[in-house]
Order: C-alpha cells, then sequence, then structure tokens
C-alpha cells in the first residue's frame, strides 16, 4: 500500500491504517476526514472524480460530520461541472429528491425553498421525484439547498442516469418489503377475526380471547409502525413547516384506529379491529406501489436519454490519440468518432463522412448521412465511416442536455388550472378534517359505538391526492410521448397555448422548403474571373453565414481563398476582403441601388467586387414533402396559413402556387416579419415556424414559436418547440398531443372532484365502510395516473 493518502497526496502517519474501496480497490487514508469524504463520493457514485481530477483533493477535516461533509463536497466546481449548468448569472441542476410521496410534498418543497435568499426558481416534479433548480451561485451554495430540502425530511443529490436506475430498485424493493410484512400479517390477522366474528371459538374461555386479542396487537405493531412510516414521514414533513400535506388525515385515521383497539385490549373494554387497521395499511401501500410503479414508467425518457452520453472520448493531441473523459471536451477539441462508437460531444465534421442514427433526437430510426461541414449531436451512433469532428461546446452545453435540463423545466410548469388545483388541494386537507370533527361529534351524539369507523372512513376516503396528480402525470407523459416523436417542448406554456391557435406564421427558406440547396447556374459577368474562382470566394463569404443558402456553397470551399474583416448582415447576405479585394455576397435587394434591381428582381444571390456585379448565382431548393398536407390541414381546421419571407416575390409566388398559404409576405426583414405578428397579435392567437438566425427576434412576437430542428443553434435557443425530427408534420402531432392532454387533464379533475363530491357526503353519513374508502382513494389515484399514460401510446 502507498505512504501517501489516495485522496489527499499527504504522507500517511505511522499507526494510521485507514483505507477506502474505491474502483475495487483498497486505497490508503491519512485521516478520518479523507476517509469519510473519499466514502461520500463512492456513495454518491462520483468515483470518475478520482480518475480525471487534475489535482489532489484538500485534506478532509474530520470535524465535519459525514453528511455535512457530504453535502460541502458537491460545491466542488470539478465535480459540479458533471451535473450543473452554468451561465454568467446562474447555475441550473437537476435534483433527485428521496421520500416524495404525492404532489403535496413536491408543493412543501418549492414553498420552502422560495425563501431562500439566492434561489431565483424551484419547479418540483411529483411525477419524476426530480427537482430543477436554479440559483444565485455568490448567494446561495448547492450545499445550503441540499440542506435545506434535508431539514423539511426529504433527501436530494444531483440527477445521475447511471444511478437512477439503481435508486429505482431500492425504492422499489422497500416498497415489496413493506407490502410482503404487512401482507403475511394481514392475512394472520384476518384469520383470527374472521373465527371471532364467526363464532369459531365462541366455546372459549375469556382468557383465550384474549389471549388472541393481544395476538392481534402483537402481529398488527408492524404493519403499523414498518408498514405504515412512510405515512408518518409525510405527515411529520408537512407539520415541521406548518403545512398540511395528504398523509396528515391517513396517518391521524391509523394512528386512532390502532390506538383505540389496542386500548380495548390492555383495558378489555369495547370491540378491536386490528383486521381493519391491517387491511387498511395494506390496501393503501398497494395503493401507493401502483403510483410509485406509474411515476418510474414515465420518468424513465430522461434518465434513458442521459444514459446515451459516452464516458470518453478520443481526443487529438498533436496528431496522437489519447482517450479522455467525454465531459472534459472544450470547444475547438478535435475527435475522432470510429465505426459504432457514440458521438461525445457536440460538433461539426471537418474530416470524412459516414451515417448516423440520430433516433434518440427525432425518433427516426432511418440513418442520416452528414459529411463534411455538418452538425452532429452528443449521444448519437456513428455508423460504418471514421469521422474527425471539432467540438463546439463542451458537455454541459450540449444538445442533449439542454434537451433533458428543458424538458424536465417543461413537465414541472404548473397551468393556470393545475395553481388552482393546488390552492383548493392545500385548503381541502383542512376541510377534510374539519369535516371529520363535526362528523365525530354529530355521530358520538346519535350512534357513538359507529362514530369513530365513521370518522375514520372520512378522513381516508376524501384524501385529495387524485387532485394534486391529475396534472403533473399528464403533463409527463405527453412530454415524454413527445420526445419520442422527435418533438422538443422548451416552454411550459405551449401545450396550454397550441390547442388557442388560429394562426401560423411560416418562413420559406429551411421551413416550408427542406433547406437544402443546390447551385445549378453561376452566370459570371466579370472576364477576370473563372467559374471555379467565382464559387470559391462565394463559399469563402459564406462560411461566415449560417442562412440555409450558405449550405449550398459548402462543396466549392478552397482554402487559398481566405476572408478577412467579415461582416454578415442578417436575412440579407455578406461581405469581406479576400486577396485584398472587398467582395459581398447577397440579395440584390441589399447590393443594388433602386434603379437597377428590376434586371435582378428573379435572382436569388449576387456576388460583387468594389460595388461592381462579378456573377449572378442561380440557386434551387425544393418544397418539404408534408408541407402541402399540412397547410391543407391546418386550413381544413380554419386556421390561417402566412407565409413571411425574405425571398423576392417570384421566389414566394413559385413556393405559394404549390402549399398554397392563405396570405405570402415577400421581401421582409426581421422587423417587418416581427411587425406583422405583433398586428396579428391583436386578433389571433399566433405561432410562428423558422429556422435560420433572423427568425430568433420574431419568435417572440408569436404565442408560440417553432425551430426546425435543422436549423441554427440561435433559432432553436429561441423557440418554445423544437422539432427535431425535422418535419413539418410534427406540428400536427403535436397540436393532435395537445388536444388529447388538455382533454385528459379535464377528464382527471372532472373525476378528481366529482369522486371527493360524491365521496365526502356519503361518508359523513356513514354509508362509507373503511375499507371502502382505501379502495376507492388508492383507486382514484391509480384512475388519474392510468388515464394520464394513455397518452404514451400513438394513435
Amino acid at each position: 500500500m502507498s505512504d501517501s493518502c489516495y485522496h489527499c497526496g499527504e504522507v500517511i502517519p505511522k499507526g494510521i491504517s485507514l483505507s477506502v474501496t474505491i474502483d475495487k480497490v483498497a486505497q490508503p487514508m491519512c485521516c478520518t476526514g479523507c476517509q469519510a469524504i473519499a466514502e461520500t463520493i463512492v456513495a454518491n457514485g462520483l468515483t470518475e472524480y478520482y480518475r480525471f481530477r487534475t489535482d489532489m483533493a484538500p485534506k478532509g477535516d474530520a470535524l465535519i460530520p459525514e453528511e455535512l461533509a457530504r453535502k460541502k463536497l458537491l460545491d466542488d466546481e470539478t465535480l459540479q461541472d458533471e451535473f450543473t449548468f452554468k451561465t454568467d448569472l446562474y447555475k441550473e441542476a437537476i435534483l433527485t429528491i428521496e421520500g416524495i410521496n404525492c404532489a403535496a410534498c413536491a408543493w412543501l418543497i418549492e414553498m420552502q425553498l422560495e425563501k431562500l435568499k439566492g434561489i431565483i426558481s424551484i419547479n418540483v416534479n411529483a411525477t419524476t421525484q426530480r427537482a430543477t433548480v436554479k440559483w444565485t451561485d455568490s448567494k446561495i451554495n448547492l450545499s445550503d439547498i441540499l440542506t435545506a430540502i434535508d431539514k423539511i425530511g426529504y433527501k436530494a443529490l444531483p440527477f445521475k442516469a447511471s444511478t437512477i436506475e439503481a435508486r429505482n430498485i431500492i425504492q422499489s424493493k422497500r416498497f415489496i418489503k413493506r407490502l410482503g410484512i404487512a401482507g403475511i400479517l394481514m392475512m394472520q390477522v384476518m384469520m383470527i377475526a374472521i373465527g371471532l366474528y364467526f363464532g369459531a371459538f365462541s366455546d372459549m374461555s375469556a382468557d383465550n380471547l384474549i389471549y388472541l386479542r393481544w395476538t392481534s396487537l402483537l402481529l398488527t405493531s408492524p404493519i403499523v409502525t414498518y408498514g405504515a412510516f412512510p405515512f408518518y414521514v409525510g405527515a411529520i414533513n408537512a407539520l415541521k413547516i406548518k403545512r398540511l400535506s395528504m398523509d396528515v388525515p391517513v396517518s391521524i385515521a391509523i394512528s386512532l384506529a390502532f390506538s383505540a383497539s389496542a386500548w380495548a385490549t390492555i383495558s378489555q373494554q369495547g370491540e378491536v379491529y386490528f383486521e381493519s387497521v391491517s387491511m387498511f395499511t395494506f390496501l393503501l401501500l398497494i395503493g401507493k406501489f401502483l403510483e410509485f410503479r406509474a411515476r418510474t414508467r414515465a420518468a424513465e425518457v430522461s434518465a434513458n436519454l442521459l444514459k446515451l452520453m459516452p464516458m470518453t472520448a478520443t481526443k487529438i493531441v498533436n496528431d496522437n490519440e489519447e482517450f479522455i473523459a467525454a465531459k472534459k471536451l472544450l470547444a475547438q477539441d478535435l475527435v475522432i468518432v470510429k465505426p459504432g462508437e457514440i458521438v461525445p460531444a457536440d460538433g461539426i465534421v471537418i474530416y470524412g463522412q459516414s451515417q448516423l442514427n440520430e433516433a434518440m433526437l427525432s425518433g427516426e430510426q432511418r440513418p442520416v448521412d452528414k459529411k463534411v461541414g455538418d452538425n452532429v449531436f452528443a449521444g448519437t451512433v456513428n455508423g460504418d465511416g471514421n469521422i474527425t469532428i471539432e467540438v463546439k461546446h463542451n458537455s454541459q452545453h450540449s444538445f442533449l442536455s439542454q434537451l433533458i435540463r428543458l424538458s424536465e423545466t417543461s413537465q414541472a410548469h404548473k397551468p393556470k388550472l393545475a395553481k388552482l388545483s393546488d390552492k383548493i388541494a392545500q385548503y381541502f386537507v383542512a376541510i377534510i378534517l374539519l369535516c371529520a370533527i363535526l362528523t365525530a361529534l354529530y355521530w358520538q351524539q346519535h350512534l357513538p359505538e359507529e362514530a369513530f369507523w365513521i370518522t375514520l372512513s372520512v378522513l381516508v376516503a376524501t384524501c385529495p391526492c387524485a387532485l394534486s396528480l391529475a396534472t403533473p402525470t399528464a403533463l409527463t407523459c405527453a412530454t415524454t410521448r413527445l420526445n419520442k416523436d422527435g418533438i422538443m417542448i422548451k416552454s411550459g406554456h405551449v401545450m396550454e397555448t397550441v390547442p388557442k391557435l388560429n394562426c401560423i406564421a411560416f418562413d420559406k427558406t429551411g421551413t416550408l422548403t427542406s433547406g437544402d440547396f443546390e447551385i445549378y447556374q453561376c452566370n459570371v459577368i466579370d472576364e477576370n474571373l473563372d467559374k471555379t474562382s467565382v464559387l470559391a470566394i462565394s463559399a469563402a463569404l459564406e462560411s461566415y453565414s449560417e442562412h440555409p443558402i450558405a449550405k449550398a456553397f459548402t462543396t466549392y470551399r478552397d482554402f487559398n481563398y481566405k476572408a478577412n474583416n467579415v461582416k454578415v448582415v442578417s436575412g440579407s447576405g455578406v461581405e469581406g476582403i479576400i486577396n485584398n479585394t472587398l467582395y459581398k455576397i447577397g440579395k440584390p435587394a441589399w447590393l443594388l441601388p433602386p434603379e437597377q434591381l428590376k434586371d435582378y428582381a428573379n435572382i436569388p444571390c449576387l456576388l460583387m467586387k468594389d460595388d461592381q456585379i462579378v456573377a449572378s448565382i442561380l440557386i434551387e431548393d425544393k418544397i418539404r414533402d408534408d408541407a402541402k398536407a399540412l397547410i391543407a390541414q391546418l386550413k381544413a381546421q380554419d386556421i390561417i396559413t402566412m407565409m413571411l419571407s425574405g425571398d423576392n416575390q417570384s421566389g414566394c409566388d413559385k413556393i405559394q402556387q404549390q402549399v398554397l398559404v392563405d396570405h405570402v409576405h415577400s421581401s421582409l426583414s426581421a422587423a417587418d416579419k416581427m411587425e406583422l405578428l405583433l398586428k396579428q397579435q391583436q386578433t389571433h392567437t399566433v405561432a410562428m415556424v423558422g429556422d435560420g438566425v433572423n427568425d430568433s427576434p420574431v419568435f417572440g412576437a408569436a404565442h408560440v414559436s417553432f425551430a426546425m430542428g435543422g436549423g441554427t443553434d440561435v433559432a432553436k435557443s429561441g423557440a418554445d418547440v423544437i422539432l427535431l425530427n425535422n418535419k413539418l408534420s410534427a406540428i400536427k402531432t403535436l397540436r393532435n398531443v395537445a388536444f388529447k392532454t388538455k382533454r385528459i387533464i379535464w377528464q382527471n379533475y372532472s373525476w378528481a372532484f366529482g369522486y371527493n363530491a360524491i365521496i365526502l357526503p356519503l361518508a359523513m353519513s356513514g354509508h362509507v365502510t373503511p375499507y371502502m374508502a382505501v379502495i376507492g382513494m388508492s383507486f382514484s389515484s391509480i384512475l388519474v395516473i392510468t388515464n394520464s399514460l394513455r397518452l404514451l401510446k400513438k394513435g
């Protein structure tokens, strides 16, 4: 064993024999502080820290308790790089929270954390049992946030796909263990109770009957302590911060029923109902377990997406291949992706060609051809060719990481209806307790022997779990379904707004058309230049543009022609100096004075040298296969369609003749598009569909914005929805799912409100037994979740 500490590198004092098993190897430690921190790193599944660290860790403080050390450890920037998204203004992380039993728990956590200084936002999703938290690092540390969650009885850790399945398995085993113990003991209690009730032991002496009661008490004790423990924890957590959760009435019911029966056994007076308590707890646990299984199924997608990220990458360093951790890749690093390997980071192909499977983004299994100049995304699978990519940004800013992060945010969004139901649920528990007290007082005077059980029925039957689950389960399932179809919801309001749309505006190039431009004619006017030189100069300038037309010049790139002092004029063209000469390429309307325009009105692109026309370039684009069908479907639904394009009138008319949009507006700048949309907004709910840099500012003028998956990063970052599958037909899919989601949410609320409205008077009037109350409450919640799960099915 080494003489130095594996954690901090300091010399191990004589007589110290401490170690921690890291990656199946016992590593020496110099003190209990280093040992505690190393054990914490191992326990949190962060052993990669040791493999990829660039320096030794600071010496552990033995005085810090282990739990506090664990939280403080996660403030380390090196570790946070793995799970935290950072900007200049804030940090953002997804946390896995253990102990969430229902939507009320999520609400409690949000209420408590919103009080902390430095928290920008906190959204807890009860369905996925995850929270998305944004904070200002200068005002609050991540460890403070985790500690605050701990203080109200929940356990939070950074969300890691590698550990989420293991945690779900552990939680599932705990549920099954509780169910097994409760079920086996309940059967024993039921056998004794049946014998007592049906007179099987009627000839027994009083001493033997007392013995059977005590036996029932002992058998029931583990059920109401170990079996019902999650309900007590939830209730105590809520009461600690002076709130009422749905676990409160359930816990009161179990405790009162057991206490009353136990007192009757001890005092040998009154009736015992241990079988009722046992059955009651067992049925509640079954309901909770089925809820857990349904939530786990709905939450699988984002965890599965994260598992697509590779651990290592092959980086090119001084013409040599080196294996490094994928998360260590930085912008402009060169990486080789070999056949069958997973792309480790977002980047641009600079050498080679291949076919990549992008099903994890688009839902489309058919491989996509990739060549020099094409974008590739982390998590996609390389086919049969070697490609070298230049990394665009680190793993935390990868498109896949953003997709997962934004998906969590959109799932946690609460529509107005959900916010209203949360407020109702807060007061509903108080109403239940008040009704239970009134019920107890009434029946105590009119039918004392039944008062206790009627009161318990009121406490349990009306628990508003279904009410709080109505929206989050539906939104989670809908978002999951859309992700599978290659539709990424970024903004929470989308599912509310899409069903209201009655006007949709489309950009032309790259949206209604495929954006796969080809140069089919180049007319050279300057006699000093040939066609090859003209196209090479054009390609050098267009390499700085993200407009779809620029892709048509990629194959003509000649590195002997390099552009300097380049200026990109969004939606118009590019200018720059090549070989000490100023060249401009772009629209005739940008390059020529009005008197010359009519001669070049139908030419999409001109190249100019020192204000003289060098060449006219004709570029061809084709209409998307699904554009005509989508426009026809929208018009059939009385939705107004518009084309907003920066192209000339003849180019727009050509597209209009094929797709038949209602209104065409040509030769527009981004400001013109915004003005048109803002005017349209006054009388309609408007959506904008685009793909380019110049569409990004226009998105803000629409109620909902859609970016094509093959569009620019700027457009995708500003849009509310990204059509990852790059298909316009996805808009129809989104509308169908949005309508279905709205319908299912209303169904959920109708059932939840209807059930509680019917069951409360029935329970108070004594027509609902405790058994029926438990079954009704559990069935109500399971029905809501099962109804929401229908959104996962296609069709």
